[in-house]
Parts: structure tokens; C-alpha cells; sequence
């Protein structure tokens, strides 16, 4: 059985020196799979040679961070953000995401973002995060969401549109409108490492149906120990923790949860 880890940031400048390490640490807890998301033209690009390197392990997944989709016209407007934009527009950044569609495991991460970007530019992330949206159901391929202070119009619109395959990355809104993500979209949700130190995370790892339930890292971010960097192989401390949380062997749970996997992606983890 294989463990895996659906939203990893590989490429990130506190891991991408190590990923040799990194990634030997993560065969060594067990890994076979690690789905590295892209955030932009430029990430997608590094994600791509890294997965080329490492194919047994590393699976792309080319995305739009949904606030580098609006961050020229946020930069223009004098809003500041930690990253400055990159040298490519919104448009840009969606035919990048469809120029290597077909190499990609999922397309992610996209979303809607409403902690860092202001209203007024709401409508031109929307159009942007549809037109991504209808690449991924063009090519038959899953969705790997991030959505913050916007997951319920997310969820109108992704009901909309019709897509099924998604997967919601480090859900943060209420859990009662995770089970109903779950339930009426059909959609998965993944799990991050610090879920014994979250509320809200072992809430779900509880009551979600356990056939839509996935493992995620989002490392760097989200250790399981505050002030340490994370990585891929500390999903299986997640994965020890829902064996607890479901009165199941930690076999059981990772048999259930490569199940789900290959539900979403099509492929074994």
C-alpha cells in the first residue's frame, strides 16, 4: 500500500536545496506519491523539471495561486503582498497552466481568495479561476483547490460548472460546509499534518465520509510541531492519527485512503 501526499510545495525555496533529502525522507515513511503544486508560470516550471527528475515519486500539478492571478493589478493599485508579481499577466499565467495540462497529474493549485485580495478585484480573479476550471474538465483532469474567506462562492461556482473531481486543499471554513462539499458536490478533501493540533482538521479526520478524505502536507507550511519546517513524510503521522480517531489499524486506513486516491486521480498512490 502506498501513502502519498496530494498538496506539497517541493519547490519552495526552504525545500527545493534539499529535495534529495526530502525526498528520501518521504521513501523511507512510506511514500510513493507526492503531488507538487505549481502557483505560477515560474513555479510551474521549476515543478516540472523536479518532477522530470524524480518520476517515481513526483507527480506535477500546474496551478494559479489565486492571488498571483490579480497580483499585477493589486501591485498597480499600490496593495502591497510579500511576493512581488511576476513578469507575466493573468492570461499568461492560465495558457501556461493549459501548455502543460497534459503532463499534469491535476490542475492546482486554483481558487478564490479573499484574506489577501481586496473586492474590487474579485470579479477578475473569478473569471480567471473559471477559465482554469474549464481547462481541467476539457482535459479530464483533477482539481486541487485553494480558497480562503471564499469557499462558499467556490463552491457555487465549481457546482456550477459541474466539476466533480476536486479536491480542497487545507479546507478552512466551517466543517458543516465541508460535509456539505462532501456530500453534495462529491468532492474530496485533504488532511494536513498539524491535524492533532487543529480543532478543526481532527473534527473532519471524524465526520467526513471517509471514502472522500485525503492526506496533504502544504509543506513547508503546517508541520505537525510548530516552528519546524514540513515535509512530505509527515503524512504518515497523519495517516497514525486517523487510525486512532477511527478505532482502525494504521494498514486499514492506508488501504481506505489509497482507495481514495485513485478514486480522484485515476491512479494508484
Amino acid at each position: 500500500m502506498g501513502l502519498f501526499d496530494v498538496h506539497a510545495h517541493l519547490t519552495h525555496p526552504r525545500l527545493l536545496p534539499r529535495a534529495e533529502d526530502v525526498l528520501a525522507n518521504a521513501r523511507a515513511a512510506g511514500l510513493t506519491s507526492i503531488i507538487s503544486n505549481g502557483l505560477n508560470p515560474e513555479d510551474n516550471g521549476a515543478v516540472e523539471r523536479l518532477a522530470a527528475a524524480h518520476p517515481d515519486l513526483v507527480r506535477p500539478a500546474y496551478g494559479l495561486y489565486p492571488v498571483d492571478a490579480v497580483l499585477p493589478e493589486m501591485s498597480a493599485a499600490g496593495i502591497e503582498y510579500p511576493r512581488a508579481p511576476g513578469p507575466w499577466t493573468g492570461e499568461d499565467a492560465v495558457e501556461d497552466v493549459r501548455a502543460r495540462v497534459g503532463g499534469a497529474i491535476a490542475v492546482g493549485e486554483i481558487g478564490l481568495d479573499g484574506y489577501w485580495v481586496p473586492q474590487e478585484f474579485w470579479d477578475r480573479q473569478e473569471q480567471l479561476f473559471r477559465r482554469l476550471v474549464q481547462i481541467a474538465l476539457d482535459h479530464d483532469k483533477p482539481i486541487i483547490i485553494h480558497t480562503r474567506k471564499r469557499e462558499r462562492r467556490t463552491f457555487e461556482i465549481l457546482e456550477e460548472m459541474g466539476a466533480r473531481r476536486v479536491n480542497w486543499h487545507c479546507f478552512g471554513s466551517k466543517v458543516k460546509l465541508a460535509r456539505r462539499i462532501a456530500g453534495e458536490l462529491g468532492h474530496h478533501l485533504s488532511i494536513p499534518a498539524n491535524a492533532r493540533r487543529s480543532e478543526s482538521f481532527t473534527r473532519m479526520l471524524q465526520t467526513l465520509p471517509r471514502e472522500q478524505i485525503l492526506l496533504e502536507t502544504d509543506c513547508p507550511y503546517l508541520p505537525p510541531e510548530r516552528d519546524t519546517t514540513n515535509e512530505p513524510a509527515t503524512v504518515a503521522g497523519t495517516c497514525a492519527y486517523a487510525a486512532e480517531l477511527w478505532g482502525e489499524t494504521v494498514d486499514g486506513v492506508r488501504a481506505q485512503l489509497e482507495d481514495n486516491y485513485q478514486a480522484l486521480f485515476g491512479v494508484p498512490a
